[in-house]
């Protein structure tokens, strides 16, 4: 059950759908709490060797919920958010090309993304549930399910939680398993 103040949490008992939602949501909050309300130099802020900073994984992450509801899940293109990226020279182009970002740009390309997946996800869920087959596939005809693809995309937001997890730490020492009762993502598009 999730009250005003914990929107995030996941039923206690609830549906398969609403348990994997509730997971995913509960994750995206988290992170999102993690990386919440900070400038441009705590965005970039790395540990050791790794690229990884909170506003690369910002980047990252919008392009996953992208990726994964769009192309994935329909074989439609990521969209023009992602027309002019450096993938084909580099890999690792969303985590270098965050430093170059204003913490707004970064805000608000993950929180629209989350707002067209959540969209997207939702209409999948209303046409087909999560036994529909989705349009990725093996390469030998297979395809996932749409359950599938929900649970790949909760196991990248768990990885990425723990690194965010770390990186916040680092930056001004703000830790915790969820955000605190009543918390709001910083609207970056005041």
């Amino acid at each position: 059950m999730t009250t005003d103040e914990r929107p995030w949490e996941p039923p206690f008992a609830g549906s398969e759908p609403e348990h994997l939602f509730g997971a995913l949501d509960r994750l995206r909050a988290t992170f999102r709490w993690k990386a919440d309300d900070l400038d441009a130099a705590g965005l970039r802020t790395r540990l050791g060797v790794s690229s990884m900073s909170l506003g690369g994984l910002l980047k990252h992450l919008a392009v996953v919920e992208d990726s994964y509801s769009a192309t994935k899940l329909s074989g439609e293109p990521l969209g023009a958010e992602w027309d002019d990226n450096g993938w084909d020279d580099n890999d690792d182009w969303e985590f270098e090309s965050a430093a170059d970002d204003p913490p707004e740009r970064l805000y608000a390309l993950y929180d629209g993304a989350v707002e067209r997946s959540r969209a997207r996800l939702g209409a999948a869920m209303a046409d087909g549930g999560l036994d529909q087959l989705v349009h990725i596939s093996d390469g030998n005809g297979r395809h996932a399910s749409l359950r599938r693809l929900v649970c790949d995309l909760i196991e990248e937001y768990g990885r990425h939680t723990g690194h965010a997890d770390l990186i916040r730490e680092a930056v001004d020492g703000r830790v915790g398993e969820d955000p605190p009762d009543g918390w709001r993502a910083t609207d970056a598009r005041e």
